[in-house]
């Protein structure tokens, strides 16, 4: 798996042919599962896909199902929440960096790109959602985990298409 920085990574996509746009994979890296979200074929819209379990020993079958839905969805790449506004060396960051570091020595996803998103609070926010709804713990568990990797991948489409409209914008001349 290859580190690529947020933008250029979606700069990367739009390089290619419309016809050979990938997807993006929102991950929420838990110490438990980690919650995937998919964007739609035009990268505008982030919406759940579903929760793996974690375990160290299960790590290369994480790698299958990762690319078996690379396959399913023509992936671009892994944008992955990580808690930017804690220290780095906190438990959320190491668990974020030491999943990463796993899923790269599996060696089955080398042409994998990923990008670092800050997750801030989106399991907060998603928290406070869930919270009135009264659901069974494994039910919730595995909402909040889809959903804050839904706002995770959310907030990635929605800056860098802002960002790659704001670049166009300024670079088109201005006709009057």
């Amino acid at each position: 798996m290859k580190y690529v920085k947020p933008l250029r990574l979606f700069e990367q996509m739009l390089k290619r042919k419309v016809s050979k746009r990938g997807r993006f994979l929102g991950l929420d890296v838990g110490d438990k599962y980690v919650g995937l979200s998919i964007s739609d074929p035009k990268n505008k819209i982030a919406s759940p896909l579903s929760v793996l379990l974690r375990k160290k020993n299960t790590i290369d079958l994480m790698a299958e199902d990762f690319r078996s839905l690379i396959s399913e969805f023509n992936l671009e790449g892994f944008i992955v929440g990580y808690p930017f506004n804690r220290q780095q060396n906190a438990a959320d960051a190491v668990q974020v960096k030491l999943f990463i570091d796993d899923l790269s020595a599996t060696k089955k996803l080398e042409d994998m790109k990923y990008a670092y998103w800050n997750e801030g609070f989106t399991s907060k926010g998603v928290e406070l959602l869930l919270n009135p709804l009264d659901l069974h713990p494994v039910e919730y568990k595995t909402i909040l985990d889809k959903f804050a990797a839904v706002g995770i991948l959310q907030e990635y489409l929605d800056n860098a298409n802002r960002k790659v409209n704001l670049k166009a914008n300024v670079l088109r001349p201005i006709i009057n």
